[in-house]
């Protein structure tokens, strides 16, 4: 059978007792089975256990995997009423996960305007036009996801194309990475931004270099301000987006994720106290798709860690017991963090969103605590910096299992790769941004820092913790997309048909590693998770055909059949 199917098996009798062989078990020892199957799932099972990685059926009882091994074997736990997903000789694999999302946020972008797409400066204006027309008077336009690397010139956009269109409503549209917004007047007038207006610390006021009035586009801090001014959502719209989100993963296979908090920031912790909210609502409802572990800002580590002691770490579906930091910007944004100048920017060198003095000591008080602490960090020398404040902290606290994470290691010395592998820092990577970012990343860092890059090989062979995510919304939420991308690193305008730097590409299995046994690791549930074998909660995707066996450039067109999460199957392809 090649399709994904459904069908129910009858037997004359209940099941009293199935004996499974060495080879049910991924890395156990022969046990007996002696609980009926509620679902089993046939196909090529990739079980992520290194020791035992393919098998070709699944049992499930309950929210819990009962066994995994050989059709016949895997046979002998159904009953009548067992339920059976037949995926012929595709995939069956772990639930992908992905370590780093803004799932609230995405949530709201899902219903807002789109211009990730938008191809030229033309095609903005003609997007947002056509939004705003469906907009009431008065009410923020916000989303936007802009790329002006898609642009002929890449040229920043300006409040001046869009003021004309946009009369009557506030327009807060943001970069793809996240890190940079154009604003319309109405919006800069809201939050008090004008000619005279000084920089922030960690942000820039772009502005017209004759008159020097703001352009509209203000990077990284630069945007707490519009941010300020921007009426926040109620919880009925939270939970709605939420709702979105969900929905929206496990249609891509995705049975968990790390949420993290987008900015610096009093916008962005109250914002991550609302995620929380939201999250802890649809728990107690028992509304939950996916499993979530939830980082809220680190300027908030000592909220957190009281949270923390009240209530605990959470449970297998909401985990609260981590923090979020920033030291740098994005490469998009000239703001990631360099030694030395950009090649096409050469009068800076990035900055620091955080201080580094304010990052030593919150990271150093939330590790106290006991928290988990993930910081994002893109330019080589975010990266040595934030190294060595591992190192520091981790010494004068002593030995135990923190799991600091860097979220995305985009730029890294050689020395800080090694550095990578000893220490045990997780790298938390997004494939995504190699196939995107390498249409246009050189020109940013010229061809000699270019080479440590998004060094996913290079990591691998160092002995490093890689653990994959999208970063969605800045890039898509597709596990699938992030495999093709780390495996071929062909760049999305085709430019690099046998892939940019291709000697960091890594083999699928690895990639799949990455979404599923790393990421566990990356969230201290490597027990329960990542994994296809007995007693590990039934998270699993069913794909249409065998990433394996298949061309690496044809991994992009596999689609999800179905996914499942806690036993249920929560979403099936028509």
């Amino acid at each position: 059978m090649n399709g994904c199917s459904v069908v129910r098996k009858s037997s004359a009798a209940l099941l009293g007792a199935a004996l499974c062989s060495g080879a049910c078990g991924a890395g156990a020892e022969p046990d007996r089975v002696t609980t009926a199957s509620d679902l089993v799932l046939y196909g090529r099972v990739w079980t992520g256990d290194s020791a035992k990685p393919w098998a070709q059926a699944v049992a499930v009882s309950g929210d819990t995997i009962l066994a995994v091994g050989d059709s016949a074997t895997i046979a002998r736990t159904q009953d009548s009423g067992t339920r059976i997903i037949a995926n012929g000789k595709a995939m069956v694999l772990p639930g992908f996960m992905d370590a780093h999302v803004h799932l609230l946020s995405s949530g709201f972008q899902i219903a807002r305007v789109n211009l990730r797409d938008a191809d030229s400066p033309r095609d903005f204006v003609r997007r947002l036009k056509e939004h705003a027309a469906t907009v009431p008077h008065g009410q923020w336009i916000t989303g936007g996801d802009w790329d002006h690397e898609r642009w002929p010139g890449a040229t920043l956009p300006n409040r001046s194309w869009i003021d004309s269109i946009t009369p009557n409503n506030p327009v807060f549209v943001n970069r793809l990475d996240g890190h940079m917004s154009l604003a319309n007047s109405a919006a800069l007038r809201l939050a008090g931004i004008g000619r005279e207006t000084p920089d922030v610390p960690g942000g820039t006021i772009v502005r017209d270099p004759r008159s020097r009035e703001p352009t509209g586009v203000l990077k990284d801090n630069a945007r707490e301000a519009v941010d300020r001014a921007i009426p926040g959502p109620s919880a009925a719209e939270d939970d709605s987006a939420l709702v979105r989100a969900m929905r929206w993963a496990v249609a891509r296979g995705v049975t968990a994720v790390g949420t993290m908090s987008n900015d610096p920031g009093k916008v962005a912790v109250a914002e991550s106290w609302r995620e929380l909210a939201a999250l802890k609502r649809a728990h107690d409802k028992g509304s939950m798709l996916i499993r979530v572990s939830a980082y809220v800002s680190l300027d908030a580590w000592r909220a957190m860690a009281d949270t923390f002691r009240l209530r605990g770490p959470g449970d297998n579906w909401l985990r609260t017991a981590g923090v979020k930091g920033f030291v740098d910007g994005s490469l998009g944004s000239s703001t990631a963090l360099f030694y030395e100048p950009y090649n096409d920017a050469p009068e800076t060198s990035g900055l620091f969103v955080t201080p580094e003095d304010s990052l030593r000591a919150w990271i150093a008080g939330a590790d106290s605590a006991g928290l988990q602490v993930v910081v994002h960090s893109i330019g080589e020398r975010a990266n040595g910096v934030l190294l060595d404040i591992y190192d520091s902290v981790a010494k004068a606290h002593g030995v135990r299992d923190r799991r600091f994470r860097i979220e995305h290691a985009q730029h890294l010395r050689k020395r800080d790769i090694a550095r990578l592998g000893k220490s045990g820092v997780i790298a938390s990577a997004q494939p995504y941004h190699v196939i995107d970012d390498g249409r246009w990343a050189e020109k940013r860092v010229g061809p000699a820092r270019i080479k440590t890059t998004h060094p996913y090989r290079s990591l691998l062979d160092n002995g490093a913790h890689l653990a994959f995510g999208s970063d969605w919304t800045v890039a898509p939420l597709d596990p699938i997309l992030g495999i093709y991308a780390a495996v071929t690193r062909r760049t999305l305008d085709d430019k690099n048909p046998e892939g940019w730097l291709p000697e960091q590409k890594i083999s699928v299995e690895q990639a799949l590693r990455a979404y599923t046994v790393t990421n566990a690791y990356g969230v201290f549930a490597e027990s329960s998770r990542g994994k296809l074998a007995p007693g590990y909660l039934a998270d699993l995707v069913l794909l249409d055909r065998n990433l394996t066996s298949i061309p690496p450039g044809k991994i992009n067109q596999a689609q999800v059949r179905a996914t499942v999460v806690g036993g249920k199957v929560v979403f099936q392809k028509e």
